[in-house]
């Protein structure tokens, strides 16, 4: 396919590195030279220098015949203009935008339709609903949903009191027992187990788990063995993440607490926000504030900031003070990978959550629903099954009777709105709704392969 992407920023740069790795034609356009050079010699790539408003620049970089235009610039009116330029000179097939300011998503004038943009990427929404899933389930490490909410896939560590210690894994035994859910990887040290190999649960393994979501809160029960529901929230940082989040908390129920340096801001959330939230003026990394407002009782910590250095800071001092989990929102990738082992319970990056949302408008053909996970190491795919027994590779057949590509496991089968977590027995039917995980997403080409109709099958 092939593909332009405006703007070479993290956002831009980390989807030109997964789209090429996925053999896509890529064009980028950014104005930086620099950034475009360092793009050009990591990447097997196209890159064009200028403005991206611009016909001319778009005509350059080959907008009449690309298939794809996604437009995720720093820049809100560059990514709404660009879009609009790929359909009304280009006729661009399909455009993405990225939009930033809420102002555009909340009034009509600048609606999809009229700028020519087919998906709406917003990072901060993005972020904001991760945000709360994760508040929502404290033992949960990472979390993301399928088939409109009925599947959840989520990663938690194993406790040392959990019932399913030296339970034997392998790839013929993932399913839970009197649990609807089954294993998808397990991670020790760092290091994924070959699940072609048996071995058991120990505690502080990481398990990536597909679970009915009805039925989630029991299988982290069985695993984590302490599950209970925060109540108590204390966020540092009230800008547009902070005050949606917060927002979105009071209004289950959470008792909150934000902290914002700026009084004007506090003014502002103060109005906005819900009666039962608290608005502090102040610095999360002031440990005096902190513990004046019993940090120590707090069931989650939040550092949203705009700045990666504050966050850490605070999130490393409210750990110490004693708040039972924090999460801290770090923009560099490589201060995620530095803080991981430490006190900092969840790293959440903008970069790779927003990624994860442009690659769910990537997929097309038999390819519902897409994420990433674990940073963009792993990939779970939603497909719909489509064809019949001649024609297709996997309907009428037991799910152990399919060729599955190695590193590759089958996560959950959804039938109308049932969740089946499969067996080896398991029977794939036409319309059902198959969700696939892979521990290494070059993985995930072969079974893009496997869902696709054939006009032969052998």
């Amino acid at each position: 396919m092939k593909i332009l992407i405006v703007g070479a920023g993290r956002v831009g740069s980390s989807l030109a590195q997964s789209l090429v790795s996925a053999k896509n034609d890529v064009t980028v356009i950014d104005n930086d030279r620099a950034r475009l050079a360092e793009l050009q010699e990591r990447f097997d790539l196209r890159t064009v220098h200028g403005d991206a408003s611009s016909p001319k620049v778009l005509e350059e970089a080959g907008a009449h015949e690309v298939d794809l235009l996604v437009s995720c610039s720093a820049s809100d009116a560059v990514n709404l203009l660009t879009c609009y330029l790929g359909r009304d000179i280009f006729n661009v097939p399909r455009r993405i935008a990225r939009l930033r300011t809420p102002y555009y998503l909340e009034h009509s004038e600048f609606s999809k339709e009229k700028f020519g943009v087919d998906h709406v990427i917003s990072p901060e929404q993005s972020i904001t609903d991760y945000l709360f899933h994760l508040v929502e389930f404290p033992e949960v490490l990472e979390i993301v949903d399928f088939s409109k909410g009925l599947v959840s896939l989520l990663t938690l560590k194993v406790s040392g009191k959990s019932s399913f210690l030296k339970l034997q894994i392998n790839k013929n035994q993932l399913n839970l027992p009197s649990s609807n859910a089954r294993i998808l990887e397990v991670i020790r040290q760092e290091k994924s187990l070959p699940l072609e190999q048996s071995f058991s649960l120990q505690p502080n393994d990481e398990v990536m788990l597909a679970v009915n979501t009805t039925e989630a809160r029991q299988a982290i029960r069985q695993l984590h063995s302490q599950q209970h529901r925060a109540r108590n929230i204390m966020i540092a940082g009230g800008g547009h993440i902070g005050g949606r989040l917060a927002r979105l908390l009071a209004n289950e129920g959470y008792n909150v607490r934000i902290i914002e340096m700026s009084q004007e801001r506090c003014h502002e959330l103060a109005k906005e926000l819900p009666d039962n939230v608290i608005v502090l003026h102040g610095n999360g990394t002031d440990e005096t504030l902190l513990l004046d407002e019993d940090v120590m009782n707090m069931h989650a910590f939040l550092a949203i900031t705009d700045a990666d250095e504050d966050n850490i800071m605070a999130s490393l001092l409210a750990k110490r003070l004693g708040a039972e989990k924090v999460l801290t929102l770090v923009s560099r990738l490589s201060y995620g990978e530095l803080i991981r082992g430490s006190a900092i319970d969840i790293a959440v990056s903008p970069v790779w959550t927003t990624i994860g949302a442009l690659m769910r408008d990537l997929k097309q053909g038999s390819v519902v629903r897409g994420h990433r996970l674990r940073q963009g190491r792993s990939e779970a795919v939603e497909f719909k099954v489509l064809g019949d027994e001649k024609n297709s590779r996997v309907i009428g057949r037991r799910v152990a009777d399919i060729r599955w590509p190695k590193h590759t496991v089958i996560a959950a089968i959804v039938r109308d709105t049932t969740v089946i977590i499969p067996t080896a027995d398991t029977v794939i039917q036409h319309e059902d709704h198959v969700i696939v995980y892979a521990s290494d997403v070059k993985a995930m080409e072969q079974v893009d392969k496997l869902f696709q109709v054939s006009a032969l099958v052998f």
